[in-house]
């Protein structure tokens, strides 16, 4: 449910509308817009009766929203969300460019890939430090040790961090290391995860799950939303098919429903979405051109020797080469590469 205020409606009436739906036993979300402001209502509004809130000082109408993602919804949000970093932001007429390695290996390693990041302009920088693997006899990550390597690059760079939660209790650890928590696939509806990092004040990227469909995947934004982090980016990165041509099926035709459904941005992950360093770069192009609102490409100096998923990783000359195709193509799009 959405209450829809009067362009002056002033801070009190909105504050009062507020007051009256905790008193109705449901938690009001307020966004301010450049017109107007919005009260969005969640819990059990079915019981709810309209004229209760439509005859308060100050609305102008009560919309029911018809998704079940009711923060996620373009519905009750209709301006697209920006998420801000100190280094950067993801939203409408930009396109944010995250890349480094698969998993963090050793401090030289990442330090040369950070500095590598920063001359080209790239202000954020994937790396795991806990790897959650299919197999167990695979490199699984230098986990707290591999969270101190990252946040000595942080601090000696200034490039952003983006990396893995695993577990609920690894929250605090990776929040001192990271300027962005990652939800890997795997961990896309384990709830009591996403309830925890609802409550980070660090922003969140929420990759889709492995056969998740797009009500599933904004449902897993839901939790974050509601729980208080509003700070939210999608992340497509391939979904299990019956195709074995690439490691998962790329879904590049779900950045359009995204945008229609949810004001959130959405970018892509081509390097687990194909499997394979030769289709990153035209991936890549194709969601720019498709509207994605960034990028996120595994990066490092020495793929052959990288410790995991070295076959979809682009060396840095690989990744010099993509940066200056995206900003060809950026320019007649209108968009900015960031």
């Amino acid at each position: 449910m959405l209450v829809v205020m009067q362009s002056q409606a002033t801070d009190q009436q909105v504050a009062a509308v507020e007051r009256h739906i905790r008193e109705l036993g449901l938690s009001p979300h307020p966004m301010r817009g450049p017109t107007r402001t919005a009260i969005g209502i969640t819990g059990n509004t079915s019981a709810v009766d309209p004229t209760s809130l439509e005859g308060l000082p100050g609305v102008r109408e009560l919309l029911r929203v018809t998704k079940p993602y009711k923060l996620a919804s373009r519905e009750m949000h209709l301006d697209d969300t920006v998420v801000r970093l100190p280094q950067t932001s993801f939203g409408p007429g930009t396109f944010t460019v995250v890349a480094g390695p698969c998993s963090v290996e050793n401090e030289e390693m990442a330090l040369r890939t950070a500095e590598f990041l920063m001359q080209r302009g790239v202000r954020l920088m994937r790396a795991g430090a806990y790897k959650p693997r299919t197999s167990p006899y695979s490199f699984q990550g230098l986990e707290e040790a591999g969270l101190d390597i990252l946040d000595r690059v942080r601090r000696e760079t200034g490039i952003g961090v983006v990396t893995e939660v695993m577990d609920a209790g690894h929250v605090e650890l990776v929040e001192a290391a990271a300027d962005m928590l990652q939800i890997g696939t795997r961990n896309m509806q384990n709830f009591i995860l996403l309830k925890r990092i609802a409550k980070s004040t660090k922003p969140v990227l929420l990759k889709r799950g492995i056969s998740a469909t797009l009500e599933e995947w904004l449902m897993a934004a839901e939790y974050l939303l509601s729980g208080g982090n509003r700070n939210v980016v999608l992340c497509e990165r391939g979904v299990r098919t019956f195709a074995d041509h690439t490691r998962n099926t790329l879904d590049l035709s779900v950045i359009p429903p995204v945008k229609k459904h949810s004001h959130l941005p959405v970018i892509v992950d081509p390097s687990h979405g194909t499997g394979r360093r030769e289709y990153v770069p035209p991936m890549s192009l194709a969601a720019l051109a498709a509207g994605a609102d960034g990028l996120m490409v595994e990066v490092h100096p020495d793929p052959l020797k990288a410790l995991s998923d070295g076959p979809q990783s682009l060396d840095f000359a690989q990744f010099d080469k993509l940066l200056d195709s995206l900003k060809r193509l950026a320019e007649p799009l209108g968009r900015t590469i960031c």
